[in-house]
């Protein structure tokens, strides 16, 4: 099969919507079909609207505007002969299998030879889907399962058939992989497949044994949550998520599908609470509520919770679980004398079992199911990565001592774990009982796998620098939610002078879940209040120097960045000689909602590229203008394309859509810049000046008038105006660089010192949400 160069997505609900979504995020364009409704004057009316709907969802489905152009809505009435230009099509339809099969026959009419056919089904085995059909047909299908939201969950199950075509599963597997940005895990062709198999009979043991235990929702969404390693929403936060309403279907399907040995028959008993709930449409978030529900009566907003016992709606209550506070590791959690501890132990006790027997059943390797739960449920911890932290020789003696099976699986790993480290190699225990390499796939480079079998050439408490080969060095932010602190800014200006010596470029890169979160608030608010000011701008000069070292470095400076990338963060890139980031970077300058001015370079840099853009207009104001826009709003793009469209990132930058790959990208990036590299010439601006900062504080003023800025908006704005219109230079006069940084520092210093911007900063600290005052 020859590369994916157009796909058709039949079924436009939420998840077909949604898969359409990211494959438009990827470039590739989109035919969306669905049905024609009943009476209908608008034939593509369904398509059309949900194009429409994702447009305004949150999250946003869509990473740019620019992606919904490539969806073209259409129905299946009269557009279907339109899939025989499209080298992929995606059923996502109704969960029934004579629908789909024939919508299948239809599609084996016109669809072009060769093209990849697969359905999104996560119930319905692939030898069911196929039965009757061609052998052309069976040729070249397959099930390719994506999560919801499919833009955010990085997991897609693939399932074969013994007559699928190789090179079908193979074009499928390296496009999900490289241009959708999925990490691939291929499943049998058993119920559930991996993630929805485990996942489905954890939540029907989570909620069974919530009620036997007489826990409230509140407590057990406490210990089946961060605790475990398992997202705060928990058991019954999941479940309002994802929908009440699915659980008995999905139950339903799995009971009807899986052997009648399966331990998932014993949990998969009738809760008639739930059965009420859903008739009375408390069908979660997506309903009245669920097991959580919002009141707004008596003009207060209000949380409440369910009681389980009796069904009835009572204040959300805060629990006290002194088990959790005091508990340093897993294994005590589920020792604990208590009905917390019984709670944990019966829960993942059995859940960690069901995982155990999995193997070889649903998949060939533990690898596979670990990575599932990871990537399909949002578990830090896979179930045997789980099964390590607490003991799986542990786990096996409670578990027979409890009259219950010990899977041959976790037989198999007496006495030693599931999962090692061998010569810098991690390797995984198999069914032959032998260990094995984990191998990643081709293009694919981890930091944490070089981090195992080397030494670090410089590192301190917050960074460390590394070698990952071919003369190029990455720079690791290490610190808690890598905020930028004195020890790497030392580290950095440090790593930049071993770089020049003995190196052809630099990455700047991490595997944490955001790139940088910007400069340590909270050292700042403490030499603020011991009024330690020479310090703090001891430490922007020094951020200041180090910043334009890295801008004018003898050799390339790629930043790779993924999650979120604020203030200081934002910075690195803005100062990187080129950007490799993942297609998930939310990145902006964020200062002035802490009531400061970025004081790095961010202004500087943001009207250079702003003055430089074509798309604006020559002369001193347009660039302020866009700048100020942006920065006084505190801007976060909600993607990487929609931080090139800010400038944020330029256009010869670059976006990986996978996770794992972007450090391979980074580097190769960075030694194809590093042939012949030379750094940029000193910039210079023309800047408005006393009348462009006049302009600008009219706006802000504006603002202020409508109700859309506070007083002390009004008086961040004034020192970004400041900086932003070159303070004191004239519209005849060039600044350089270093007269805009001053102008940063300067007023940087002076917010800081008012009694506004420090309640800012610490609100902010104390709840992670921004103070309008």
């Amino acid at each position: 099969m020859e590369g994916i160069r157009k796909v058709a997505v039949i079924g436009a609900g939420v998840m077909g919507a949604g898969i359409a979504a990211q494959i438009a995020n990827a470039g590739i364009p989109v035919l969306l079909l669905d049905i024609v409704p009943e009476g209908a004057k608008e034939r593509n009316i369904v398509a059309t609207r949900a194009i429409e709907r994702m447009r305004k969802t949150e999250p946003a489905p869509l990473m740019s505007e620019d992606a919904a152009k490539l969806i073209t809505p259409g129905n299946i009435e009269d557009d279907l002969r339109q899939v025989a230009e499209c080298d992929w099509i995606i059923e996502a339809i109704i969960e029934r299998l004579d629908a789909k099969q024939e919508l299948y026959r239809r599609l084996e009419a016109v669809r072009k030879r060769g093209s990849a056919v697969s359905s999104n089904t996560s119930t319905i085995p692939l030898r069911a889907l196929v039965n009757g059909l061609p052998e052309t047909f069976r040729r070249d299908f397959l099930i390719t399962h994506f999560f919801n939201p499919p833009r955010y969950m990085r997991l897609l199950e693939i399932v074969a058939g013994p007559e699928t075509a190789p090179d079908i599963v193979a074009a499928i597997s390296r496009f999900g992989d490289i241009a959708l940005g999925k990490t691939i895990v291929e499943c049998k062709d058993t119920p559930g497949f991996i993630a929805n198999r485990l996942g489905v009979y954890w939540m029907q043991v989570a909620v069974l044994e919530a009620i036997e235990g007489g826990l409230t929702v509140e407590e057990a969404d406490a210990v089946m949550g961060s605790p475990v390693g398992i997202p705060r929403t928990g058991i019954f936060g999941l479940i309002d998520l994802v929908g009440l309403d699915l659980m008995p279907h999905v139950n339903a399907s799995m009971a009807r599908l899986l052997p009648a040995k399966d331990a998932f028959h014993a949990a998969n008993r009738e809760l008639p609470l739930l059965t009420k709930m859903i008739a009375e449409g408390y069908t979660g978030r997506k309903g009245k509520g669920g097991f959580y529900r919002l009141d707004q009566s008596g003009g207060k907003r209000r949380k409440l919770a369910i009681d389980l016992i009796t069904g009835d709606y009572r204040p959300e209550q805060k629990p006290e679980l002194p088990e959790l506070e005091s508990v340093k590791d897993l294994r005590a959690l589920l020792s604990a004398e208590s009905k917390i501890g019984r709670y944990a132990w019966r829960v993942l006790g059995q859940t960690l079992a069901y995982a155990a027997s999995l193997v070889p059943e649903a998949a060939d390797d533990i690898v596979r199911i670990d990575e599932a739960m990871r990537l399909g449920y949002n578990w830090k911890w896979g179930p045997f990565e789980l099964l390590d932290k607490i003991g799986p020789d542990w786990v096996a003696d409670r578990l027979a001592a409890e009259g219950l099976p010990v899977p041959a699986m976790l037989e198999l790993a007496r006495g030693r774990k599931f999962y090692r480290v061998q010569n810098g190699v991690p390797q995984y225990l198999g069914l032959d009982g032998q260990y094995h390499d984990i191998v990643r796939p081709e293009g694919v480079l981890l930091l944490s796998d070089i981090k195992l079998r080397t030494q670090p050439l410089a590192k301190n408490g917050s960074a460390a620098l590394w070698d990952i080969g071919d003369g190029v060095a990455c720079f690791e932010f290490t610190s808690k939610m890598n905020a930028l602190d004195g020890d790497i800014i030392a580290l950095l200006e440090k790593s930049i002078a071993i770089v020049r010596e003995g190196f052809k470029a630099l990455v700047i890169y991490n595997e944490g879940e955001n790139f940088s979160v910007g400069a340590n608030l909270g050292i700042a608010l403490f030499a603020a209040n011991i009024a330690a000011w020479s310090e703090i701008e001891k430490q922007l000069v020094a951020g200041q120097r180090t910043y334009l070292a890295l801008k004018y470095a003898p050799f390339p400076v790629v930043a790779a960045p993924s999650g979120m990338a604020l203030g200081g963060g934002c910075e690195i890139l803005l100062h990187s000689a080129a950007v490799q980031a993942h297609a998930e970077t939310y990145a902006g300058l964020v200062e002035c909602g802490v009531g400061l001015v970025p004081a790095w370079g961010g202004c500087k840099e943001m009207l250079l590229r702003w003055q430089n853009s074509p798309a604006l207009s020559h002369g001193p104001m347009p660039a302020p203008i866009k700048a100020f826009e942006m920065i006084s709003t505190a801007q976060v793009s909600r993607s990487a394309a929609q931080a090139k469209e800010m400038l944020i990132l330029r256009p010869a930058d670059r976006i990986t859509m996978n996770r794992a790959r972007l450090l391979a990208d980074a580097k190769a990036r960075a030694l194809e810049l590093a042939q012949n590299y030379l750094p940029p010439q000193p910039a210079v601006l023309t800047l408005p000046g006393a009348s462009g900062k006049l302009a600008l504080m009219m706006a802000a003023q504006n603002a202020h008038k409508l109700g859309k800025a506070t007083a002390h908006d009004l008086v961040v704005a004034e020192g970004l105006a400041n900086v932003l219109s070159g303070g004191e230079c004239d519209l005849v006069d060039e600044c350089d660089e270093q007269s805009i940084l001053d102008l940063e520092r300067m007023n940087f210093m002076r917010l800081l010192r008012t009694q506004p911007t420090l309640a800012r900063i610490e609100h902010t600290l104390e709840t992670g949400k921004p103070l309008r005052n």
